[in-house]
């Protein structure tokens, strides 16, 4: 089993981290192997819509979106960590997740996403169910924990005192475990289940 974990906040050590290094514990105490990529001080531009990678299989801006693809590609699971900005996660984060989702074809059928975001009060929420739709979009199933997918605090050590914030990552870990394992036994047991593609509404003549 492995996942790939993504910081999207420009401080490297700071409260998204501490949130996703509590599940990173919890990933190597069940012998899941882990990788995590901080791209929150990165120069990510958005998609440009150039469709260049219908004929390449990568995006043709060559940073850490296709760097993340070929990690994303062999995992079992996927955790995206965001500071809230103004009540969404920050630009970089969308911009690296709408070009990794649009510009890799490899089925991401069945593989486990979990959202994680930090802030210091509000517009949590919000930036959890922006998250979640890169994964539901996708046919990924999405962990759940014993609150939503939050952090608070101001710093680092803030986010130390968030005693339930921190017990939420954790189970958010147990769980995308338990997910993680189920389905690759019911993969096993009873194989992938199909999903059609017959039909894609766009009314393209008006109608």
């Amino acid at each position: 089993m492995k996942v790939l974990l993504i910081n999207g906040s420009p401080h490297k050590n700071g409260c998204t981290a501490t949130a996703l290094e509590e599940m990173n514990g919890v990933f190597a105490a069940n012998g899941v192997e882990t990788e995590i990529l901080h791209i929150g001080g990165k120069a990510i531009r958005g998609c440009a819509a150039c469709q260049a990678c219908d004929k390449l299989g990568r995006c043709v801006f060559d940073d850490e979106v296709n760097k993340a693809a070929e990690i994303f590609e062999k995992s079992d699971g996927l955790v995206v960590g965001s500071p809230v900005y103004y009540g969404s996660p920050n630009g970089t984060v969308l911009s690296f997740l709408d070009r990794l989702f649009y510009s890799t074809s490899f089925s991401k059928h069945l593989k486990v996403g979990a959202a994680v975001v930090s802030c210091r009060r509000g517009g949590n929420t919000a930036s959890f169910d922006v998250l979640n739709k890169y994964f539901t979009i996708s046919s990924m199933p999405v962990a759940s924990s014993s609150y939503w997918n939050q952090v608070h605090g101001f710093t680092a050590e803030d986010v130390k005192k968030d005693a339930e914030g921190l017990q939420t990552m954790r189970n958010l870990a147990v769980n995308m475990v338990f997910l993680m394992r189920a389905i690759a036994d019911g993969k096993e047991k009873y194989g992938v289940p199909e999903t059609e593609h017959k039909f894609f509404t766009s009314f393209p003549d008006g109608k």
